[in-house]
């Protein structure tokens, strides 16, 4: 499996085949995932005494740097908010060619926790995507799965689905067997424009979290598919 995935990835030693934006609870999840299945880690951030942080807390060999200098891994992952998300891929422009980015996002309206901030008939991954430099492809994942879940490696005592959407066949492919060797399966649910439903489902999720009808949800559900 992990030299399937160095050739998907285009790994070249001692090349780092696994790039995440930010530091918070979502990058730490990603980041623990990816060790597991054998990927090298990079960790970037605004701050970079936060970025150096985490990534001597994941362990020996994760590097840490800024925002400023241009992602080394052959996957990008947005662990950041939706608006500091489109931020970073006009920033990085160019750097991003060539690119499987991966965007998490869930565009809801935190302040009022009642609505998502995308318009009807577009997703954040559709926006981001719009953004993204000729040769970069974006693929939507992990937007469905909380990080407490992503750290644990599982919910329920069950592994992981991670939901996938994206236009490019090469991208998905990638990402998916990222997933795979992370310990978790990959559902690869269409194009990129399932995205929409993909963001709304979980805007639902998200909502079930915080009400206090549902006392037994504390942000480590998972969504299954079972048959």
């Amino acid at each position: 499996m992990k030299n399937l995935l160095a050739r998907i990835l285009g790994k070249k030693t001692p090349m780092t085949n696994l790039t995440i934006i930010g530091n918070g609870n979502m990058a730490r999840g990603i980041a623990t995932r990816a060790l597991a299945g054998g990927l090298t880690v990079e960790i970037l951030g605004q701050d970079v005494l936060k970025a150096q942080e985490l990534a001597a807390d994941l362990g020996a060999g994760v590097a840490a740097g800024t925002t400023a200098t241009a992602p080394q891994g052959a996957i990008v992952v947005l662990a950041v908010p939706f608006e500091a998300a489109k931020s970073i891929v006009t920033a990085y422009g160019d750097m991003l060619a060539g690119k499987t980015i991966i965007d998490i996002t869930n565009p809801v309206n935190f302040e009022t926790f009642d609505s998502l901030v995308v318009e009807p008939g577009t997703s954040a991954a559709e926006e981001i995507a719009e953004l993204a430099p000729v040769g970069a492809s974006v693929v939507k994942a992990f937007n469905t799965t909380f990080a407490g879940t992503l750290i644990a490696g599982e919910s329920g005592g069950k592994p992981l689905d991670v939901f996938i959407a994206g236009d490019n066949a090469e991208a998905t492919t990638a990402v998916s067997t990222f997933v795979s060797a992370a310990g978790m399966r990959p559902l690869v649910v269409g194009p990129l424009k399932r995205a929409r439903e993909l963001e709304g489902f979980q805007f639902v999720l998200m909502t079930m979290q915080a009400n206090p009808e549902f006392e037994d949800f504390n942000w480590d559900t998972g969504l299954l598919v079972t048959q």
